[in-house]
């Protein structure tokens, strides 16, 4: 096992001992068995939320173009050029 030091709010310290206590074991079993549960929900539920609707969002804006990986400077340059002429 490895050796890891954290920082705790006075709250999160005195649910993890009440915890530690009501189960009979130590805190460092509470938080090895937090982090377990944890990892097995997928991590970070928020985070793999946005990249769910990111991810939904790829492709739906479509300009019919197919060049523009290819074309990217000219395409620039005639978006700058109409914004210089006040066309959009």
């Amino acid at each position: 096992m490895e050796r890891k030091q954290v920082q705790l709010t006075r709250q999160q310290l005195a649910g993890l001992r009440r915890e530690a206590r009501r189960h009979h074991v130590s805190e460092s079993a509470v938080i090895r068995d937090a982090v377990d549960a944890w990892l097995a929900r997928g991590g970070d539920a928020e985070r793999r939320q946005r990249f769910e609707r990111a991810l939904a969002v790829v492709g739906k804006f479509r300009s019919g173009k197919h060049d523009i990986a290819v074309e990217h400077d000219r395409e620039l340059a005639e978006i700058y050029e109409e914004d210089r002429r006040g066309n959009r």
